[in-house]
């Protein structure tokens, strides 16, 4: 089920690509398929994103909670669910684009093989409507005629490290993907508001003061995005050149659109906070005495209304 859902769906995508391109380049092709899936996910990283803001702007109630709740931790979590729902933030919102993301990148893996290993399994995976198609039925005729290269010298098939010996174009790849990460996680992460380290609000904690959530969140978050990239560059060394390339330029493509995103949040609450601390519009003497007659004859014809109608009161 899986192979019919998500990984013959993205082998023909990329086969449609990959047949487009004159001669054949399974790189370019990979890097068209990524760009064409990240705008695909764009109205889901709005989310995400509008999403961790608000959850960033609730920090301050979520510490008055922890307080009226004074312990009760059940009391704790219902106010945090009413909190939640009041300003429409799901716990999970901010993780969609993972749960998305993780298939893609096991049935690339998956699709990988196909093209690298097994290209037996080419006709079988091909859409009976793109079999047809000049140099897709060439390649399902001659799967060894199948180019893995990128721009005629990168095997993207390949590891950085394979038979004793070192790829450094899949290796700088393998280090532009933790580079491009730790900056999309440096664009997102709230500004710590306190230079106290992990240790020392443990060490407070230990003494009976309470800690800060803000504070401690900050503090994990600040860890979490060192510690990350680290940990994404062991794993992309171990993996074919062609996911370590789709992750790259997936996560600079994804920087841009954060950037442009998070521009046009912050423009927005600019434009509110003017307008709600816009001066008033000074009033000249011309239009005070102008509304001073208004009021005057107001008043008068009011006078008036009122005196005719005791007048008639008296007849009657």
């Amino acid at each position: 089920m899986f192979d019919s859902i998500v990984v013959q769906p993205i082998f023909n995508l990329l086969l449609g690509i990959y047949s487009l391109i004159p001669g054949g380049d399974f790189g370019v092709a990979l890097v068209i398929f990524t760009i064409i899936v990240r705008f695909l996910m764009l109205p889901l990283l709005k989310k995400q994103l509008h999403q961790t803001r608000a959850i960033q702007r609730m920090q301050p109630e979520l510490v008055k909670i922890k307080k009226q709740a004074n312990g009760d931790k059940r009391l704790e979590g219902a106010m945090m669910m009413e909190l939640y729902k009041k300003h429409d933030v799901s716990m999970f919102g901010s993780i969609g684009i993972l749960f998305i993301q993780f298939p893609i990148f096991i049935a690339l893996f998956q699709v990988v093989q196909i093209f690298t290993s097994h290209r037996d399994q080419i006709a079988g995976f091909t859409y009976g409507f793109l079999k047809d198609v000049g140099p897709i039925k060439d390649l399902i005729a001659n799967p060894s005629n199948f180019n893995e290269n990128m721009l005629g010298f990168l095997d993207i098939t390949k590891h950085a490290f394979e038979s004793g010996q070192v790829n450094i174009a899949i290796l700088i790849l393998a280090l532009a993907s933790s580079v491009t990460q730790y900056f999309m996680s440096k664009q997102t992460m709230p500004k710590q508001q306190s230079d106290k380290t992990l240790r020392q609000i443990l060490s407070e904690a230990s003494d009976g003061k309470q800690a800060s959530q803000g504070e401690l969140n900050a503090v994990v978050m600040s860890k979490m995005v060192k510690f990350l990239p680290i940990m994404l560059f062991f794993v992309m060394v171990n993996l074919p050149g062609a996911l370590v390339l789709y992750y790259t330029v997936s996560n600079i493509v994804a920087l841009f659109q954060q950037g442009r995103i998070l521009k046009q949040d912050t423009n927005e609450m600019i434009a509110v906070a003017d307008q709600a601390t816009a001066p008033t519009k000074a009033i000249t003497a011309k239009e005070r005495a102008g509304r001073a007659s208004e009021a005057k004859i107001t008043r008068i014809v009011a006078k008036d209304t009122s005196s005719r109608h005791n007048k008639r009161r008296e007849k009657l």
